[in-house]
């Protein structure tokens, strides 16, 4: 089992913000979470919880949700939400670079709107890896690089300045198909999303939505 760094990630200020943000939010997002968590079941763990805005859409075939958030201020309003929700769910402090999980214990990972702001993203996603069953799946709904070369000029400028100050250690620019595939996953289905999907584009816009696999060991023999 990992040892999770107790409050290794504070951001009081942000946390303030993100939580009116992301409830403000929920009308263009709450979809593309429904549609992230359709058809789960087993054991699940969400890394990256937030405010636990995902609890209310887990389906009923999800027998239980361990969800990791870092930041102290967002793990309690994800306890206030776990209270709410219709299927268990245990919220503990932990970072996605060592989940503090067995190895091989759930059948499904989320990540949501997570990967932009994990110190380490290869790190944090061959965690994930590691928590996974064989076969087991991972969902996915992530924001990255995209717009044409204007915008990604941007976006690499921002990341090198002001955004992660202001946001919470986010970054706009990098790549989650890419480090999804580096990691070692079986790409499944995803499709590209913006958000909003109309009106002004933000670096943040560009995300994708998708699942992928924890390959099964090769069979013995030939």
């Amino acid at each position: 089992m990992a040892r999770a760094t107790k409050n290794a990630v504070h951001h009081p200020l942000f946390a303030r913000f993100y939580v009116r943000l992301s409830e403000a939010a929920e009308k263009e997002v709450g979809p593309h979470r429904g549609e992230l968590l359709a058809g789960l079941s087993g054991r699940v763990i969400e890394i990256g919880a937030g405010n636990g805005l995902n609890f209310a859409r887990y389906p009923s075939t999800v027998s239980e949700v361990v969800a990791i958030e870092p930041e102290p201020m967002l793990r309690q309003s994800a306890l206030n939400a776990a209270r709410r929700a219709e299927v268990p769910i245990d919220v503990v402090p932990g970072t996605a670079e060592a989940l503090p999980v067995k190895s091989e214990a759930f059948d499904a990972a989320v990540v949501s709107l997570v990967l932009c702001s994990v110190r380490d993203v290869q790190r944090a996603l061959a965690e994930a890896r590691r928590v996974l069953r064989p076969g087991g799946e991972l969902r996915f709904f992530e924001h990255g690089r995209g717009g044409g070369r204007a915008m990604t000029t941007a976006q690499r400028a921002l990341d090198r300045t002001v955004w992660p100050l202001l946001f919470g250690g986010c970054h706009t620019a990098r790549d989650p198909i890419g480090s999804i595939r580096a990691a070692g996953f079986d790409m499944g289905s995803y499709r590209n999303v913006l958000v909003p999907e109309k009106g002004l584009r933000l670096p943040s816009s560009y995300c994708v939505l998708g699942t992928a696999r924890r390959p099964e060991p090769e069979e013995a023999g030939g």
